[in-house]
This record gives structure tokens, sequence and C-alpha cells, in this order.
């Protein structure tokens, strides 16, 4: 098969590679669509890996091709998402149903082959069908969507009362429809990008607000008449978001950090104060995954993806393009700001 082989920092090749081989419980998937992840970036652009040489990706969907021995869930002609995570299933966070928190995981596209690749082999249980009216490059939205799902369910998420998401991007615009699926009575999202807002307003967003506006404190003191927010989830994982959410946070709020900071995070005293007198909950998420594994995260994600509750739109996607030009997507994240959406990896 063909692949995209990453040998060293900075060296993607597309070459032959010998094709996977399927063993009990395995299914083997041709590859139809694959998004590049912003953890993959660093792992190519800076060598941020756990091993050379190595084949990355994770979010992927493809169509069933050959089942091992023992597979019954699953058949050849399926249509499939791929769910990376792979527990061990025996230690006490497993044994919990908390698979995100398994310390002994594996994962597929960082430490075992992944899915830049005509075809991947994973376990039985990794793989959740989807129905003929969701596209492949919906498919591989399946991991991101089940991310924004269980950051929602983090927190003691109740409906019919207002939401704020921070930041715009791909997580946050699926937490922002989870939100309004699961009852919200209103759901604010903030961005400095106008585009992501405007689609952000057309995935069912009640109020848009572009935080550049150096009157939008006031704005949204206005819309909540000055009681903040019931729940808040911050999806950036930016310092000036994540100081926010502290800001926006009602009484007795809830708030989530989806988003993952890569930058030291620092809070003055009376910023960080809001959380003693709000006496607001601050919890994290971590990954997309509950008891059953993979999760109800994977199975609402595939029936509100055939409903078309849970909307998608060619827009997420930034850039697509084949498997022997992924080395441009890769590139194309060196120019800071350049990549607005998802670069996805399309095999004929």
């Amino acid at each position: 098969m063909k692949a995209a082989v990453l040998y060293a920092k900075e060296d993607l090749r597309y070459e032959d590679y010998q094709d996977p081989q399927t063993g009990t419980g395995e299914v083997l998937v041709k590859v139809r669509a694959t998004g590049i992840c912003g953890s993959d970036v660093p792992r190519v652009n800076q060598g941020m890996v756990h091993y050379f040489p190595i084949i990355l990706g994770h979010e992927f969907s493809g169509e069933v091709v050959e089942v091992g021995e023992g597979v019954s869930s699953v058949k050849c002609g399926d249509r499939v998402a791929g769910v990376p995570l792979i527990p061990c299933l025996r230690c006490e966070d497993c044994q919990k149903g908390d698979y995100s928190l398994c310390k002994n995981y594996t994962f597929i596209g960082s430490r075992i082959q992944g899915s830049f690749a005509e075809y991947v082999k994973v376990p039985e249980r990794n793989v959740v069908k989807f129905d003929s009216n969701v596209s492949f490059e919906q498919g591989a939205f399946f991991e991101p969507s089940t991310v924004a799902l269980h950051g929602l369910n983090r927190v003691n998420y109740k409906g019919g009362r207002d939401v704020a998401i921070l930041g715009g991007g791909t997580i946050g615009l699926f937490t922002a429809q989870w939100a309004k699926i699961f009852g919200a009575k209103r759901v604010f999202v903030f961005d400095i990008d106008n585009d992501r807002l405007a689609l952000a307003r057309k995935f069912g967003a009640d109020v848009i607000i572009n935080t550049l506006d150096k009157n939008f404190k006031e704005t949204v003191k206005d819309l909540t008449n000055n009681r903040g927010f019931a729940y808040v989830y911050e999806t950036a994982g930016v310092d000036v978001t994540m100081k926010l959410a502290f800001e926006l946070a009602g009484n007795k709020a809830e708030v989530c950090f989806i988003g993952t900071p890569t930058k030291d995070l620092v809070f003055t005293p009376s910023l960080f104060e809001n959380m003693n007198r709000k006496e607001f909950i601050l919890t994290g998420s971590w990954m997309s995954y509950s008891a059953p594994f993979p999760g109800q995260e994977w199975k609402l994600t595939a029936h509100y993806f055939s409903t078309g509750e849970l909307k998608f739109d060619e827009s997420l996607i930034y850039r697509k393009l084949p498997l022997s030009s992924i080395k441009d997507g890769f590139d194309m994240y060196k120019m800071p700001g350049f990549v607005k959406g998802k670069i996805m990896i399309i095999n004929d």
C-alpha cells in the first residue's frame, strides 16, 4: 500500500509500505478520508513522536474491506469511523469506564501505525458504523465531535440555561451544537474570526460575539442581565479565552476547559478570585470515551449526523489533498494563521 511515513522531523515520505495483516478480532479499513489534527502538526514539523518511522493519523473514516476471525459486529462494505484510543481495559480507570484516563493505553496514529495510509488495521471495537447518507469526509469528523460531547458532559449539564462557548474552531462549533441539541436556552459563541462566527450562527448559535469588539463585555452583560453564564466551555486552549472563562462564569456556574494550553497560563489574584467569589466549579476534559467503550459520544455522533441534527458543512474543511500531497498540508501549518479549518486527506 501507499502511506505517508515519518522518518524524522519534517521528513515525511509518500512511499510503498507493507500492507497491514489482520489478526483475530481485527478489521482492515480502506481509508477514504483522514484529517490532519492539530496534535499531528508538532509530530511532523517538530519531530515530537514516540518513535521513527511511524505512520500518523487518527481522525479517519473508510470502508471495511477485511475482517479477522471472530469479528461479528461489522462486515466488509460497512462504512465506519475510526476510534483511535485502545485502552488496556484492565486498569482501575478502565474498570471504572474512564478509558480516557488509562495509563496503559495505545493510540492509533501516535503509538501504533495510523491512517495516513491507504489502509489501517484496528481492533473490532475501534470502529463505529455510520449510515450511507453520511459522507466519508463527515465520518472523519467523528473524533472532534465526540471530544466536544465528552466535554459537554464533564459538567452536570442541563438544558434551559445560557451557555458560553469560547472559541469557534472545530471543537467549539461541535460543542455549541451539542449544547443546542440537549436543550440550551441560548448558546453564545465567542471568537475573533467573523467567518467562524458566521458558521457558528449557521450551525444554530443564538448569539455570536467577536471579542475584538472593545465593548463586547458590556454587550454580554446586557444580554445576560449581568448574571453571566450557567455553563462555560473553553475550547481554544489559549490564555485569553481561559481567563475570559473566569469572567463570564455566573454564580454557581460550571466551567469546563476542553482546549489544551500550549503556553504558561498566569492569573492575577483578582481574576482567579472569581472562582472563589462566584463559587463556580472548574473541571477539565480529556479525549472522548465512556462506558461501554467507546461510549455514547460515538453512538450519538453517528445518530445525529445521520438525522442531520448535528450539522456538517464543507466550510469546516480548509483544503482537500490527496495522500501523495500530505506534506504540503503540514507545510501550510508553518505559516501562522494560514490554515482556517481542517486539512482533509482524501483517498479515492
